[in-house]
């Protein structure tokens, strides 16, 4: 008994001689380079990845980050599903629909607090509104993204079925401005800098608008949570200092976005985000300031208002139990904004 006391008791002064050694060792990320899936990294849905990435945010937090670029939400999800990606920028109903699949998937902050997402339709078609979508082709940017699970809302409410219209994976960059420019959908579920091209130029007219407040109240009852850092539970278990650096670095980027103009974003982004019409892109990025969260924080109506949008049309989830707090952990945002202050 005697030897355990003073095994403790040296451990105890060990502790105490390393002083703030100790504390960094505590304070050192379990996994410094990782990789995070994101699908349509140039729209500005995901802006609040680019600016963290451009503006140093991860590295100043010591994080080596990787992006990989897919076609959609959809894809990156099942990258991190696979285990090919440690986390990823997506949309909040993901972590709904695989509680209902048996996988825990955890939020950690909200990127966005509206989703963004436009529905057109072109100008030549004769669809004056979403009941006119049926037999429609429809691009998204991918089969099972958010862009498709808001179409699918919409036309649930419209009384339509999934199954009304098709589906065309069109991504989030020029190729679905060409796409629609050539005619080859009648309308698209999108987001901007597309949408705004396509509305400056003439080409569209909008069906469903949720870059607004007042858009989303419309469309949803209140506001619907978008863009937000999500990972396996097992993942946040196992790496909570790098989880809580990942968190610090993304709500340093929504305190920055707060005051930043569409002058500060384009001048942080890559040249070929503007699409070569920089002007465009200015207006673009005022369209979508709004839409970013304030506090990194999910409220819980915005959680209800997802899961009420994805049981409007989707059979599996209506037979579900979902336990909501489960999909987003408040800790790490929380503990981010105390630092910030």
């Amino acid at each position: 008994m005697k030897m355990l006391k003073l095994g403790a008791a040296m451990a105890a002064l060990a502790f105490a001689l390393a002083g703030p050694a100790g504390a960094q060792q505590a304070d050192k990320a379990e996994k410094p380079k990782l990789t995070l899936g994101v699908g349509g990294k140039p729209l500005l849905y995901y802006l609040p990845l680019t600016i963290a990435e451009r503006k140093g945010f991860f590295k100043d937090e010591g994080l080596d980050v990787s992006i990989n670029d897919f076609g959609g939400g959809a894809k990156s999800l099942q990258a991190l599903i696979g285990g090919s990606i440690d986390v990823v920028t997506g949309a909040y109903e993901h972590t709904i629909r695989m509680q209902a699949k048996g996988q825990d998937i955890v939020s950690v902050i909200e990127l966005g607090r509206f989703p963004g997402i436009v529905l057109v339709a072109r100008k030549d078609r004769p669809i004056k509104s979403v009941k006119d979508l049926k037999g429609a082709k429809i691009g998204v940017t991918a089969p099972g993204s958010s862009t498709n699970f808001f179409v699918n809302f919409l036309m649930a409410k419209d009384g339509l079925k999934p199954e009304d219209a098709s589906y065309i994976g069109v991504g989030g960059g020029a190729s679905a401005v060409a796409q629609m420019k050539r005619g080859e959908i009648d309308a698209m579920s999108n987001l901007d800098p597309v949408i705004t091209k396509l509305e400056d130029d003439g080409d569209v007219v909008v069906l469903a608008d949720s870059r607004t407040e007042a858009g989303n109240d419309k469309i949803f009852g209140g506001a619907n949570p978008a863009a937000v850092l999500y990972m396996k539970r097992d993942f946040v278990e196992q790496n909570p200092v790098t989880t809580q650096k990942l968190v610090n670095a993304f709500y340093r980027t929504l305190q920055w976005l707060k005051t930043a103009t569409p002058e500060d974003v384009a001048a942080v982004v890559p040249e070929e985000y503007l699409l070569g019409d920089k002007a465009l892109y200015l207006h673009a990025v005022a369209n979508s300031l709004p839409v970013y969260s304030r506090t990194g924080i999910i409220p819980e109506q915005g959680m209800k208002n997802a899961l009420a949008m994805l049981v409007e049309f989707d059979p599996e989830l209506k037979a579900a139990k979902i336990d909501l707090p489960r999909t987003f952990d408040p800790r790490f945002v929380t503990k981010a904004a105390g630092g910030a202050k």
